[in-house]
């Protein structure tokens, strides 16, 4: 299996409002980035969605290294999904799990590879979180 480096960030204007999402990854020495944008989203959702196109991109399962700087993609996929697969996507209050769409697709891709989730601290000076972040800011730009 190949390793893969790979970083994800979403951001979102007017929460809601206009959001976008940017993937790097990075794989034997060669890089790709890939980014996209939704007219009417959440932050959460472009966080998502910047992790499943990233995983999607892969064309064979891979062992990827994933970093984000949302603690709820993060956590989402390392402690809570499982609670909520039990409780058929309720939280442990009872409420319909928001974005549970996105969280179902998270998973069927997560299945392809072998995947650990890192988080890292947004606008910490991270080369590449900071890139994911301007490509997904830009991705709204090209939206508006």
């Amino acid at each position: 299996m190949k390793n893969v480096i790979m970083y994800t960030d979403g951001a979102c204007r007017h929460n809601p409002g206009p959001g976008g999402w940017g993937v790097w990854l990075s794989c034997n020495g060669e890089e790709r980035t890939l980014h996209g944008a939704e007219k009417d989203t959440t932050n959460n959702r472009m966080e998502l969605t910047a992790a499943i196109m990233g995983l999607r991109a892969l064309k064979q399962g891979c062992i990827v290294n994933l970093y984000t700087d949302s603690q709820y993609v993060q956590k989402g996929i390392k402690e809570w999904v499982i609670g909520w697969q039990r409780r058929q996507w309720r939280t442990a209050a009872g409420q319909a799990v928001k974005n549970q769409d996105l969280w179902q697709s998270l998973l069927e891709e997560t299945a392809h590879h072998q995947v650990h989730w890192h988080w890292v601290r947004g606008h910490g000076g991270n080369v590449h979180n900071e890139l994911v972040d301007s490509l997904a800011r830009r991705a709204i730009d090209e939206l508006l």
